[in-house]
């Protein structure tokens, strides 16, 4: 009798049983999301669709809800004049928004790689052992604890050419001939812009790799010092392809945030056409301009840009968000 007590289940009824807990750990998964896909569709998923319905309107702040349907001409429209010529409008063709393009493309993949290069760096250096590591980390995030209103601010005051602190450095160590206005000028706005984002956002690059860094096995390195593999030999047959996967994910992170600044160039360099972006400017048509239509067209312009270049990212770069790589 005790030996029918703990015989093991029949292969049959093992499998049955095994397939109701999935299927309950399933319906109970779906249930915990219902209220995340709730929150998700009233906090983003309804204002998204507001601003592309108004991209298609004549609104203005002042008539949000007396809009009229007006198809694409906020995108593209054309007039024929009496003489024949054709007079073409929109976003399509304009000058400034495709500037602010270039601005926010150009802003966006530079920032990032010099982010990644450097935060490659620190997160090799913070992975190295030696006294008063927990120190270092903790101070390297400094720059990335604070706001970035604050930041940009600080950086302000440090490049202002009458009395910032950079210029009196430089004049003192012979750097520079005369007062360089850094955030004025259009030939180095954007130059100065970038400097304050890398110093900002490299210890957050330098976070995620390191994490990644420190899953890698130690055995591994220890058997390549073993075999007298040369320690650059190390990095780019180990470390790199090892620490790829937690790489790819910061980029992206990283490149989400680069593609959509406001604050920082808003704050350090207003109303340059230098380094205008795509949210700076839509924010301006928006409730500056009260072109809201206008500028919710150019909104909408920069969810889709985002979107394309995120989705080319991850199948281009075959990004896996569970750690694992294709």
């Amino acid at each position: 009798m005790a030996t029918e007590a703990l015989a093991p289940p029949a292969t049959g009824a093992g499998s049955r049983i095994k397939s109701e807990l999935t299927q309950q750990r399933l319906r109970a998964a779906r249930w915990f999301l219902v209220p995340m896909l709730i929150a998700l569709a009233v906090v983003a998923g309804w204002p998204l669709l507001r601003s592309i319905w108004f991209s298609f309107t004549d609104a203005s702040l002042n008539n949000l809800y007396g809009a009229e349907w007006i198809g694409f001409g906020n995108y593209l429209r054309w007039q024929v004049l009496e003489s024949g010529t054709v007079r073409w409008r929109g976003l399509l063709v304009d000058g400034a928004w495709w500037n602010a393009v270039w601005n926010t493309v150009r802003f966006a993949f530079t920032s990032v790689f010099f982010e990644t290069i450097f935060g490659m760096i620190v997160a090799l250096v913070l992975n190295a052992e030696f006294r008063g590591r927990g120190i270092v980390r903790a101070a390297i995030l400094i720059p990335w604890a604070i706001p970035t209103i604050v930041s940009a601010k600080m950086w302000a005051w440090m490049l202002n050419d009458q009395f910032g602190i950079l210029n009196d450095l430089g004049m003192r160590l012979g750097l520079l001939s005369q007062k360089v206005a850094w955030t004025a000028q259009a030939e180095t706005a954007m130059t100065a812009v970038l400097v304050v984002d890398i110093w900002k956002t490299t210890p957050f690059m330098a976070l995620l790799i390191l994490a990644g860094l420190q899953m890698i096995p130690k055995d591994i390195y220890e058997a390549a010092d073993i075999d007298g593999v040369h320690p650059v030999k190390q990095f780019f047959r180990i470390t790199l392809p090892l620490v790829r996967p937690a790489l790819m994910v910061a980029i992206i992170f990283r490149l989400l945030d680069a593609l959509r600044i406001f604050d920082l160039i808003y704050v350090l360099t207003p109303n340059s056409v230098a380094t205008k972006t795509m949210s700076v400017l839509a924010r301006e048509n928006l409730f500056d301009f009260d072109n809201f239509a206008y500028g919710s067209a150019q909104s909408t312009l920069l969810f889709l840009l985002i979107a394309v270049l995120t989705m080319l990212y991850i199948w281009l770069g075959k990004v896996r968000f569970d750690g694992g790589d294709r």
